[in-house]
């Protein structure tokens, strides 16, 4: 198997243009609109529908393309556009990626395309794993599923889910055994229109305003035993192996978050890139005491940082996408690193976008602000930044830190 190569084959270049040219021309005029109303949307994924941008066939084109770069490479270009309305059309995917990790060919099939719907009739997924107490700490989830007559009955509230409410498919991690902590979690798909399922709270947040962000209310909601993603004797299997000591295999939330973690990062490159892009534009034609300010030393050493960091965190993440895709095992932890980095990239450099525009910067007259605001969720969900580090620190020390 030949090593890692961060050239772009003639079909994902196609693609990334393609994208481009709809974040350019469709995604980003309407970002500062959307960001101001902090509502879904609905007419920028609809035009994506159109052109079968949402669509599953697009995600899954993507996803299965041999080098693994093509989905990286067009979420950057999507974010690049906007955040908000990219987490809007990408959101999906979270609860997609969910069910392939752990669902049945069959489960697949019949969820997957109720997720996106049509180009006339867009529909939304959502991927509930977090909770009011249980944030990066997936061990402490509370929502409960019980089998009760060849039924999953679920109860508890998860929060901070993307599309939570509004999604037509949500996808809900939940405990089955609790003394098993992890191990004793499952994960289910609840399907439209299924009664005592409904929206809590939507939040109001400091980025990424374009997309909905809301509490979903479990209050026994009963799903058919079929919904249990992946089936009830591979749940049995696996609880069996635990009570007897042996190892019981990945956890289903884990396993989807490792496996987007290369995508994520690949959110927050479209970002900084974007920011680093504005200043530098802006540097060139801005003159003060009588020359651009790019010709000064401080800024374009600023600039240089800004490219150079950009270029590291997307590296970062094209290896990490292609390890995936060739099945290769993080053995370093490089999802956690490219996703660590890339956040923290995101966040440093918009700020510094800022920081060259000055008092411009500040106001909502530039969209740098907006980027700033929209890069340091990439440094809390999916993740924090502490967590990855935790995980890598476990990943190259060999040791279990705490």
């Amino acid at each position: 198997m030949g090593g890692f190569c961060p050239e772009l084959s003639d079909d994902v270049a196609e693609v990334r243009d393609w994208v481009h040219e709809f974040a350019r021309d469709v995604i980003r005029p309407a970002g500062a609109e959307w960001d101001e109303r902090e509502e879904t949307p609905w007419p920028v994924i609809q035009e994506a529908a159109k052109i079968g941008l949402y669509s599953l066939d697009f995600f899954a084109t993507q996803w299965f393309e041999e080098s693994g770069l093509a989905l990286p490479v067009a979420f950057e270009e999507i974010f690049w556009g906007d955040a908000g309305i990219g987490l809007s059309i990408v959101g999906t995917g979270l609860a997609a990626a969910a069910l392939s990790s752990n669902g049945t060919p069959e489960q697949m099939g019949e969820w997957l395309p109720q997720m996106f719907g049509t180009e006339n009739d867009v529909k939304l997924g959502a991927f509930c794993a977090s909770e009011p107490d249980a944030g990066s700490d997936i061990g402490s989830i509370r929502t409960r599923a019980v089998y009760s007559g060849g039924d999953w009955v679920l109860n508890g509230v998860k929060t901070w889910a993307t599309n939570g409410g509004i999604a037509n498919v949500h996808v809900v991690v939940a405990s089955v055994e609790p003394s098993l902590g992890t191990r004793g979690q499952a994960t289910f798909v609840i399907p439209p229109g299924t009664p005592g399922l409904s929206m809590g709270q939507k939040f109001r947040k400091h980025g990424i305003r374009a997309s909905h962000t809301a509490e979903v209310v479990l209050d026994n909601v009963r799903i058919p035993g079929s919904c249990l993603l992946g089936g009830k004797d591979k749940l049995d299997a696996r609880l069996a192996r635990v009570r007897n000591g042996e190892r019981a295999g990945e956890q289903g939330a884990m396993r989807t978050f490792e496996t987007t973690r290369p995508s994520v990062a690949a959110m927050a490159v479209g970002i900084a890139r974007a920011g680093f892009e504005y200043a530098r534009d802006y540097a060139r034609e801005r003159e003060q005491f009588g020359r651009k300010i790019g010709e000064n030393q401080a800024i374009a050493f600023l600039l240089a940082d800004m490219a150079t960091r950009v270029d590291m965190a997307r590296l970062l993440t094209w290896r990490a996408a292609w390890m995936a895709r060739k099945g290769k095992q993080f053995e370093q932890a490089e999802g956690s690193m490219s996703k660590l980095v890339a956040g923290e990239t995101a966040v440093w450099v918009t700020e510094q976008a800022i920081q060259i525009l000055g008092g411009a910067g500040y106001t909502r007259e530039h969209p740098v602000e907006r980027f700033h605001r929209d890069a340091k969720i990439y440094t809390i969900f999916e993740g924090t930044s502490e967590i990855q580090r935790l995980i890598i620190g476990r990943a190259v020390t060999g040791l279990q830190v705490r």
